[in-house]
């Protein structure tokens, strides 16, 4: 936050997306912690990987986006995240968004169960003011409520949606758009642009646990761990409870 609307360092990486002074910072902050707390757990995270430093992984390991959002950060929109999530066996299994412009936290508490929580304002996430259990909605019919990226839109999104009956088109930053799936304030998000493994994986986490899913386009799981593909996802559509149209 301290970065925030006070940019000075704006950069390119490899792949052209933009990567500033705060992302750098923190990563280093969530590496330190984590290398603290977990030091038998590897740790993919987003600048590192850019930077060629992949750990060696196998079954367990966490992902780290320090900064998801980043063009949204330089733009001066408050929809930016922090993502980290643990992967296991292919499947994310736990995570954590925390959007500190919002005061806001989402986390997986159990298999079936994530929670939304309000910091106190300022506290920079050292207070809850308020913690609740969240739900992805289910909807059975009518029209829904659709969530597309501010940054990323492309054609093979706008024939898929040609399909749906649409009340709404919300647009939102980061992996903010799964928490607003698992928050039941949103029924569908597809993707056919490109995202990495770290963009989505603590989202999905959520997601799945508030009873929502994240499925590739022939419905088979979205899984993580993708090395020989640098670590890219491929299209996937994510949705509250799977709705009958």
């Amino acid at each position: 936050m301290d970065h925030f609307g006070n940019l000075s360092d704006i950069n390119s990486k490899p792949d052209h997306s933009p990567v500033t002074d705060a992302d750098r910072e923190a990563e280093l902050l969530i590496l330190r912690d984590l290398e603290s707390f977990y030091p038998s757990i590897p740790v993919i995270a987003e600048e590192a990987v850019s930077t060629g430093q992949i750990p060696d992984f196998e079954r367990c390991f966490f992902l780290v986006d320090p900064l998801d959002g980043t063009r949204e950060f330089i733009a001066g929109r408050n929809e930016f995240t922090v993502n980290i999530a643990l992967i296991e066996d292919g499947t994310a299994t736990f995570g954590i968004i925390y959007a500190p412009a919002l005061e806001q936290l989402y986390v997986t508490l159990a298999p079936d169960k994530s929670g939304r929580m309000d910091l106190m304002p300022g506290s920079q996430g050292g207070n809850i003011a308020n913690c609740s259990q969240i739900r992805a909605r289910q909807v059975l019919q009518g029209e829904l409520d659709v969530l597309v990226s501010y940054s990323h839109s492309d054609r093979r999104t706008e024939s898929y949606l040609k399909d749906f009956p649409i009340r709404n088109r919300v647009s939102a930053g980061s992996s903010l758009k799964f928490c607003l799936l698992a928050n039941g304030t949103a029924d569908l998000y597809p993707r056919f642009g490109r995202t990495m493994e770290w963009d989505t994986a603590a989202g999905h986490a959520i997601l799945q646990a508030a009873g929502g899913t994240v499925l590739q386009l022939d419905d088979s799981p979205l899984l993580y761990g993708k090395k020989n593909k640098n670590f890219a996802n491929p299209a996937f559509i994510a949705r509250g409870v799977r709705p009958t149209l």
